[in-house]
């Protein structure tokens, strides 16, 4: 007796799969070729080995569709033969645009027109100062060539796992500080660029979005990078983003560069609310020296323009030495509420919760830019 792939197929083709009322092969459920070995000593058996694959784990023609291929191959090929099927399960297609994040009440962007205003600063310490106050929150780190937040919150060793999870494998996002965080920066080395196309880094952002297991969340923080890029007409285009916080210093040239993220946030195709503007670094004050104030970046201009914007300023955030050795350190400042930095990122979130809370009496949801 001889046996070769082509007969064990044309076994399988007469079990019929009782969930498409067609034959395995039809419904190409046979994985790969199946493998035929020859007997290595006389009197040994036939081995055959083949793969299924099932929509799903708890499909119920599983048992007694794996039986009757089973079956077919010794009715048709041999009794004697050994025959060893194993299983596999489809993944389940990834959720279309406008049903992502199903768990999630708020996605905010952190954004700044501008790099170096300290908006990756505030997105960490708005998370987790939201996690403190009670919030379920996630946060995203959305700059793919640039990312912070791993160090930040002092995980760079950590690697995510994956789980099975409604029929797809999904990333586990680190759990640190009370809030669940992804970022590229957890998949490539730290000390290497990354050089990539904008159609590869709009491909992994998405894969973190949509392939991770965010669950349930009150609060979904994106640290978006400098500018207006590939990176936020993605963001818009996959989330309903419930509002923008805008991050700057009283500096000029920072400021007309807010103006701009600003701009791409209320363009008529996009028209993502503005929550509100923060101003980091607004004054410098010595410790020896607790009262006095140094106004290194030009004095409230980010007031000035949240007047002119009519929209609020959360929050004006001291240029503190601390805040950036507690950022290197992976200990944010909000972390303490007994220091004045500390309660100045609580005070901030606080802000946010209520002008959320403000926006969505006041508001219809926020549309996908591209959908109707």
């Amino acid at each position: 007796m001889t046996l070769y792939p082509k007969l064990i197929m044309d076994a399988l083709a007469t079990v019929t799969y009782a969930g498409t009322k067609k034959s395995l092969v039809e419904s190409e459920m046979v994985v790969d070729t199946p493998v035929v070995a020859a007997p290595q000593k006389e009197g040994e058996p036939w081995q055959v080995k083949v793969v299924l694959e099932f929509p799903r784990d708890t499909d119920p023609f599983l048992k007694s569709t794996v039986k009757a291929a089973e079956a077919a191959i010794k009715y048709h090929c041999g009794k004697d033969i050994e025959v060893e099927i194993t299983t596999e399960f489809k993944s389940a297609p990834r959720p279309e645009v406008g049903q992502m994040l199903p768990g999630v009440k708020n996605i905010i962007a952190v954004s700044s027109g501008k790099g170096g205003v300290g908006k990756s600063t505030v997105s960490a310490n708005l998370a987790i100062a939201l996690a403190r106050l009670g919030y379920k929150v996630g946060l995203l780190d959305t700059d793919i060539f640039g990312p912070s937040m791993p160090k930040m919150f002092d995980v760079e060793d950590e690697r995510p796992y994956a789980i099975h999870k409604d029929g797809r494998d999904l990333i586990v996002p680190v759990e640190r500080y009370g809030v669940k965080l992804l970022s590229i920066g957890f998949f490539v080395s730290p000390t290497t660029a990354t050089l990539w196309r904008g159609g590869m880094a709009t491909s992994a952002l998405k894969q973190l979005i949509a392939d991770a297991d965010w669950g349930e969340l009150d609060y979904f923080i994106l640290d978006t990078p400098p500018g207006t890029s590939d990176i936020h007409l993605t963001l818009l285009q996959t989330l309903p983003i419930t509002g923008a916080v805008i991050v700057s210093t009283p500096q000029q040239v920072a400021l007309a560069d807010a103006r701009k993220g600003i701009d791409m946030y209320r363009n008529e195709k996009v028209n993502v609310p503005i929550l509100g503007l923060i101003e980091n670094m607004a004054w410098f004050t010595p410790a020896e020296l607790p009262e006095n104030k140094y106004y290194i970046f030009g004095k409230e201009g980010c007031k000035q323009l949240a007047q002119e914007m009519d929209v609020p300023l959360l929050a004006q955030i001291p240029l503190v030495q601390s805040i950036c050795d507690n950022g290197d350190a992976g200990t944010p400042a909000a972390l303490s509420s007994d220091t004045a930095t500390g309660l100045a990122f609580l005070n901030l979130a606080q802000a946010v919760v209520t002008v959320v809370n403000r926006r969505n009496k006041e508001r219809p949801a926020t549309k996908i830019v591209g959908t109707k």
